[in-house]
C-alpha cells in the first residue's frame, strides 16, 4: 500500500512548534508533500529536515519567509525536479517532482490570488502556464500524482459559504474552470472520488469561528492519473489535532512502495 499525504503547513517552524513532526513520523507515509514551507535551509533545524527516517527535498522561495514545497519520503527517487520551468513561479518555490519509475509524486503550491487584483493577474498566468505543465504531465504516460495546496474549490459542494465567496479569488468562474480542464485532460481528484460527501473541507479561516463551526474550503487535493487514481482504497481529512491552518490529506494508493 503507497501513502501519501499533502500538508499546507503554514509556515514549517510554526508546525514543528505544535507536533506536527512528531504526528507526521507516526503515519509510516511513503510520500509526505508539504507546502507554504516559509523558510530557508538555513532556517531550519535538522529536525525538520526529516521526517522519522524519511529525508525531506525542497524547492524554496528566494524570497524570505515566502511560499516553498518539500517531498518528504524513505525512498530514493529517481529524478528530483525543482520547478516548472517558468521562472517568475520558480523562484517562488512551487513545484517539486519526484519520480520512482513506476509512478511520480509531485508537490504544488497555487498561487492566492485573494490579496490584491495584482496578485490575482499573476495568478492567472501561473494557471495558463500550469495547465500546459498539466498537460505534458499527462502526455508522458507515467502515473503520477500530484499533492497540493490549489487555491481553488472546484464546486460549490467544496465550501461552506458558495453563494457569497463567487465573486472572491478561490471560487472565481475562471478559476473553477480552469481546474475542470485540469480534470479534462484526464487527471482525477481523488479525494472526491472516493468520499462523495459535503462539508469535506481543508482550510479554516483563522477569523471568527471557521474552524468551530466548521466554515471552510477544499481546496487542498490529490490529482492523479487515471490507473493511480483506480488504485486508490482509502482516504481521510485528518483533523484531531490543528497543526495549521489546513488539515492534512491522506490517501492510500493499492500500489507498491517505493
Amino acid at each position: 500500500m503507497l501513502r501519501v499525504v499533502s500538508q499546507n503547513l503554514n509556515g514549517i517552524r510554526s508546525a514543528a512548534r505544535k507536533g506536527w513532526f512528531e504526528w507526521a513520523a507516526t503515519l509510516n507515509a511513503d510520500a509526505i508533500c508539504v507546502q507554504e514551507v516559509r523558510a530557508h535551509l538555513a532556517d531550519m533545524t535538522e529536525d525538520m529536515k526529516t521526517v522519522g527516517k524519511a529525508p525531506g527535498r525542497f524547492h524554496l522561495a528566494e524570497r524570505k519567509g515566502y511560499a516553498g514545497v518539500g517531498i518528504y519520503t524513505p525512498h530514493t527517487p529517481q529524478t528530483v525536479v525543482e520547478g516548472f520551468g517558468q521562472p517568475e513561479f520558480d523562484a517562488e518555490g512551487r513545484y517539486i517532482e519526484m519520480d520512482f519509475g513506476t509512478h511520480a509524486i509531485i508537490s504544488v503550491y497555487v498561487p492566492s490570488g485573494s490579496s490584491s487584483e495584482e496578485r490575482l493577474q499573476r495568478k492567472f498566468v501561473f494557471m495558463k502556464d500550469f495547465a500546459a505543465h498539466m498537460q505534458a504531465l499527462k502526455d508522458s504516460g507515467r502515473e503520477i500524482i500530484l499533492c497540493g495546496d490549489w487555491n481553488v474549490a472546484h464546486k460549490e459542494i467544496d465550501l461552506k459559504n458558495w453563494r457569497s465567496n463567487q465573486k472572491n479569488s478561490g471560487f472565481l468562474p475562471e478559476e473553477r474552470e480552469w481546474f475542470t480542464q485540469l480534470l479534462d485532460l484526464g487527471f482525477v481528484d481523488v479525494f472526491r472520488q472516493l468520499d462523495p460527501r459535503a462539508e469535506q473541507y481543508t482550510w479554516w479561516s483563522n477569523r471568527g469561528q471557521a474552524w468551530a463551526k466548521n466554515v471552510g474550503w477544499r481546496i487542498d487535493y490529490q490529482l492523479a492519473t487515471p490507473g493511480m487514481a483506480a488504485a486508490a482504497r482509502r482516504t481521510e481529512i485528518y483533523k484531531e489535532v490543528r497543526f495549521s491552518d489546513h488539515a492534512p490529506l491522506i490517501i492510500d494508493y493499492d500500489w507498491p512502495r517505493g
